[in-house]
């Protein structure tokens, strides 16, 4: 499983600082290194995985993070910690 972030803005964005959390355990979390996504780039973060040609993120979790029975949230802040972005899974549940 993972989350899939991508950079709808106008500008390349840098990631450092910023954190993929599950909003409703507030774990786990992900930081992101130091890294630049260019302007309508797109990269995963997986659970327990790594792809690097999507961008080499990974949880390192051994089980799963995003429930298959109830709807989970995952939010993406910014280094200053304002939620930028949110998803449910499944979609469309809240």
């Amino acid at each position: 499983e993972y989350v899939e972030i991508a950079n709808v803005g106008g500008e390349a964005q840098d990631m450092d600082g910023w954190r993929l959390v599950d909003i409703g355990d507030e774990t786990p979390v992900f930081a992101f290194p130091a890294t630049l996504l260019g302007l309508g780039a797109r990269v995963r973060v997986y659970t327990n995985e790594v792809y690097p040609e999507s961008g080499g993120f990974s949880f390192g979790r051994g089980s799963a993070i995003w429930s298959n029975s109830d709807p989970d949230r995952a939010g993406l802040y910014n280094e200053a910690g304002l939620l930028v972005s949110s998803a449910t899974y499944p979609p469309g549940c809240e």
